[in-house]
C-alpha cells in the first residue's frame, strides 16, 4: 500500500504563508555595509526605519530619496522639505542634544564628521554613519551611500537631474556674463565662498570668475580690504545684509556696489544655495539669475 503524504493543517500553512509573506516584505534586501567619511565601516543588516539626521544637506538627501517618513528627528537648521519642520529638532553642530538624540530610539544618525556630539554618540553605541558633503562630487557619492541604505529612491537617478540642472543653468547664461567677477558671501564677518567650495564650483561650471581664489580654503574669513582690490562685478549676499554690505569703509568704490549689481537673496534661496546638498541644480539656477542681473 502506497503512503498517503499527511497534508499540512490549514492554519500551520497559513502560518508558513504570512512568514513568507513577511520575509518578502522585511528581508528582500541584503544586509549592506557603508564606509562614512572617517573611513569606519557599518553593516546594517535591513533598511533604517528611525532616522536622525544632523545635517540640513544630508536631510534634504534622505528626503529626496523618498525616505522623509523615517526621519524622527533633525538637526536645529533642517527646514526642507517643509514636513522637516515638524520633526523634534536636536540642535545643530555645536549644541546637538545627544539625551534627546538617544530618546528617539533611531536606528541611524547621520552626523557630519564637523559635529561636536559625534564622538558621543559613537561612545553610546549609536548606529552612526558620518557623511559631511563639501564639494559636488562629495553629494554624488552621499547619494550612492544613502541610496543602497535606505534602499530607497533612484540614486544615480537624483545625480542625473542635479547634473542636469546645473548643465541647464550653465548654457542659460548669456556669453557676454561669462567671465563676470563675482563675489558670494556667505557671513558677515566677512566669510566668502572660494573656488573650492561648492559654490565655488558652481561659479566655474556657470563660466563666472571667482574673486576668491581656491589657495584661501573653501570658505576664508577675509580682509574686506582684500574685496575692495579684487573689484568684484556681482556680489551676492544674504539680504538682510544688504545695508551693511553697502556701509563698509571703501566698498563704494567696488563696480558692483557702484553699479547696483548687489544680488540679495531671500533667508529660503540663502539656505539652498549655502547647502551641499540635492537642490544643487536650483542654486546653479539662482547664481545663473544674479549673473544676468535678475535678481531672484
Amino acid at each position: 500500500m502506497i503512503p498517503v503524504p499527511r497534508l499540512a493543517p490549514v492554519a500551520d500553512v497559513l502560518r508558513r504563508l504570512s512568514l513568507a509573506l513577511l520575509l518578502l516584505a522585511t528581508g528582500a534586501h541584503a544586509a549592506v555595509q557603508v564606509i562614512d567619511d572617517r573611513g569606519v565601516t557599518r553593516s546594517f543588516a535591513r533598511p533604517p526605519q528611525r532616522i536622525v539626521s544632523l545635517l540640513p544637506s544630508l536631510t534634504e538627501t534622505v528626503c529626496v530619496l523618498q525616505a522623509c517618513t523615517r526621519l524622527v528627528g533633525v538637526d536645529d537648521f533642517s527646514t526642507w522639505p517643509q514636513q522637516v519642520q515638524r520633526l523634534p529638532h536636536v540642535g545643530g553642530l555645536e549644541d546637538a542634544r545627544v539625551e534627546s538624540i538617544v530618546e528617539l530610539r533611531p536606528d541611524l544618525v547621520l552626523a557630519p564628521t564637523s559635529s561636536r556630539a559625534l564622538p558621543r554618540l559613537v561612545a553610546l553605541g549609536l548606529p552612526v554613519v558620518a557623511l559631511e558633503p563639501r564639494t559636488l562630487g562629495d553629494v554624488q557619492r552621499v547619494l550612492r551611500v544613502l541610496g543602497p541604505l535606505l534602499a530607497a529612491g533612484d540614486a544615480d537617478a537624483q545625480w542625473q537631474r542635479i547634473a542636469q540642472g546645473v548643465d541647464d543653468a550653465a548654457r542659460s547664461l548669456p556669453p557676454d556674463r561669462r567671465g563676470t567677477r563675482v563675489y558670494v558671501e556667505v557671513g558677515s564677518a566677512p566669510y566668502a565662498a572660494g573656488a573650492a567650495s561648492f559654490i565655488g564650483e558652481l561659479l566655474q561650471r556657470l563660466g563666472a570668475a571667482n574673486v576668491v581664489p581656491a589657495a584661501l580654503g573653501p570658505f576664508p574669513k577675509l580682509n574686506p580690504e582684500f574685496v575692495v582690490r579684487a573689484d568684484p562685478q556681482v556680489i551676492v549676499v544674504a539680504r538682510g545684509e544688504l545695508a551693511a554690505l553697502r556701509a563698509r569703509p571703501g566698498w563704494q568704490r567696488i563696480a558692483a556696489v557702484r553699479q547696483g549689481r548687489i544680488c540679495g537673496l531671500t533667508p529660503q534661496q540663502d539656505d539652498v544655495l549655502m547647502r551641499a546638498g540635492p537642490r544643487l541644480a536650483e542654486a546653479a539656477a539662482l547664481l545663473a539669475q544674479c549673473l544676468q542681473g535678475r535678481w531672484p
